[in-house]
């Protein structure tokens, strides 16, 4: 087969071993290495993992193109991020990031170089077919990103490869050692691409606003002051600032809830603790990979990424909303995360827990 792909090089392995295998498979395949954020610092890893996508193409004997979509980022993803905190949410950027940015504009750029389709490192796999493609989980269990794409529309699928979605990490990185790729032992990026490996609330306080307030017990004991509720989530227990008190046992203090009205953050001692657990939850902004279900559905459900699939009822409403009940009482269930249905491997979709 000789037809056209661009990969999205990103310096790491799993774009490396994906262009890898493309090559392999016979495709003509070059490269596209996306910048998305325009701000440099000690913290952002751009600069070098450029170059590691360039000693990539190099060993394949690929061509490789660069394109700044950071406007599209800061417009289409950044400022969602900034307006879910500050209303007291806990936003997945990512998510957004894949449907707007790497499978929106980075998609469309791609085509416009004369792509027949766009290829990524994702774990996932696409099964393309006469009725539409189907999103499924990866071989990986471990590292399978379909949380982050359910999102992207169809029709952009319907034009992307994801190769590494049947092998395993080890495997992926054994491929690119093989195959003499300088980023085989390259480590995982983590957290928000944007962030990089900074401290999370140092890093929103450019942004937003420090709004303080109370943190209170469910019974509206007053424990001491919070600095603001969008640097907080629920399930948290690090960075709330209480501490050991000599006035209650040394269970360690979590995030419950968060009191909009009154600006109050709302704690619970203990990991378990009742207040951290609900049975449902209710989904707005929803979006299908597969036909919409009209009557209640049986199927997994998963709240947010490395989460547990859980066994739940969806029941659709009337109103495009969607209302979760678990079988079993879920940990933190937090507005703002994306709550994403399955049935086996199958991606149904999903939607924003309100």
């Amino acid at each position: 087969m000789s037809d056209p792909v661009i990969v999205g090089l990103s310096g790491g392995v799993d774009s490396a071993v994906a262009a890898l295998l493309l090559v392999e498979q016979g495709y003509e395949v070059q490269g596209l290495f996306m910048s998305n954020w325009d701000e440099e610092d000690a913290y952002c890893t751009q600069a070098q993992d450029y170059q590691d996508a360039r000693a990539v193409a190099r060993v394949l004997g690929i061509p490789l193109h660069r394109a700044s979509f950071a406007a599209d980022y800061r417009a289409r993803v950044f400022e969602y991020f900034l307006a879910e905190h500050r209303a007291g949410r806990t936003p997945n950027p990512d998510v957004l990031c894949n449907r707007e940015v790497k499978f929106g504009v980075g998609l469309r750029h791609a085509r416009r170089l004369g792509a027949r389709f766009f290829a990524t490192g994702h774990y996932a796999r696409l099964r393309h077919g006469h009725g539409g493609v189907q999103l499924l989980k990866a071989i990986d269990a471990v590292k399978d990103q379909t949380y982050f794409l359910h999102a992207v529309h169809a029709c952009d699928l319907q034009q992307a490869l994801m190769p590494v979605g049947d092998y395993t990490k080890a495997e992926v990185r054994e491929r690119a050692r093989a195959a003499n790729l300088p980023v085989f032992d390259k480590p995982d990026s983590t957290g928000i691409c944007f962030i990089g490996e900074r401290p999370f609330r140092e890093f929103l306080r450019k942004y937003i606003a420090e709004v303080p307030g109370p943190i209170e017990t469910p019974d509206g004991e007053c424990l001491g002051t919070h600095c603001g509720l969008a640097f907080y989530t629920l399930g948290q227990r690090g960075g709330i600032g209480l501490g050991g008190r000599h006035d209650s046992d040394a269970l360690p203090w979590y995030v419950a809830a968060k009191d909009a009205a009154r600006n109050a953050l709302i704690v619970v001692q203990g990991h378990d603790h009742p207040r951290l657990h609900a049975r449902g939850l209710l989904c707005t902004d929803l979006h299908w990979l597969t036909a919409p279900p009209e009557a209640p559905l049986r199927c997994t459900v998963r709240v947010r990424h490395r989460h547990t699939d859980q066994p739940a009822l969806l029941q659709p409403g009337a109103d495009g909303t969607a209302r979760v009940l678990f079988d079993e009482p879920q940990r933190a269930l937090t507005p703002g995360q994306f709550a994403v249905a399955y049935q086996g491997d199958l991606c149904l979709g999903g939607g924003t827990i309100a």
